[in-house]
């Protein structure tokens, strides 16, 4: 994306405010989730909070696709993470990458290496996510008939079950929206994963090579 494109200064002067406009949704909804007998005067600031909050994303996605200049099919597919996050405001705050570009645009050279850049985003990615999945499983969770996940502890435990990929089994979700958040959890647990395989690997075969070159040849 050209640094001077009306959608590039768009992202450099929004990319932040939204950003802490997720934190705030996530928050209010983790109060509106854990927060048991709150008055309905109370529940109802909540909704019109995360209503109002959820409005502002909208607004943000239709204005990037007025400024990308594409059909707004292909927009959806040539940004899908922009597409989903419109969706599930819950995984919003997971634009930690491009949030991060954007303060680097006005800071300079990036002050981490590529590696320890990789590492930070994947674990600041892989708490949000599993806080996030862990309020979305409780809510569906909660009250169901033959549910093991009675309690947020045990929504957290899960969590950090699905998105290690180490799924023991003693809580489960039972029901289909559960199910689906599972589903979901386990895809991007394999990806992080993945990443944070990929990302140490490489660095371990750069630190090998470079003390291969630098020590001196046998005679």
């Amino acid at each position: 994306m050209d640094d001077d494109s009306p959608a590039a200064r768009w992202e450099q002067r929004t990319e932040i405010p939204l950003f802490v406009a997720s934190l705030a949704f996530t928050a209010v909804y983790a109060i509106r989730v854990l927060a048991v007998g709150l008055p309905s005067n109370v529940q109802d600031l909540c909704w019109a909070v995360m209503g109002t909050l959820w409005l502002v994303f909208v607004v943000d996605y239709l204005v990037r696709w007025r400024l990308s200049g594409l059909r707004f099919l292909r927009f959806v597919t040539t940004h899908v993470l922009h597409s989903v996050v419109v969706v599930l405001p819950l995984l919003r705050p997971l634009r930690i990458v491009p949030l991060y570009e954007v303060v680097q645009r006005r800071q300079g050279e990036p002050r981490l290496s590529l590696y320890a850049r990789v590492m930070s985003y994947t674990s600041i990615s892989t708490l949000l996510l599993g806080f996030s999945g862990a309020l979305a499983v409780f809510q569906q969770e909660r009250g169901a008939p033959g549910a093991t996940i009675l309690t947020f502890g045990d929504a957290v435990w899960w969590a950090a079950a699905t998105l290690s990929t180490v799924g023991y089994g003693d809580v489960v979700p039972v029901t289909a929206g559960g199910r689906a958040i599972a589903i979901g959890m386990m895809a991007c647990g394999l990806g992080l994963l993945g990443a944070v395989t990929g990302s140490f690997s490489s660095w371990l075969m750069q630190v090998f090579t470079r003390e291969g070159d630098e020590r001196p040849p046998r005679r």
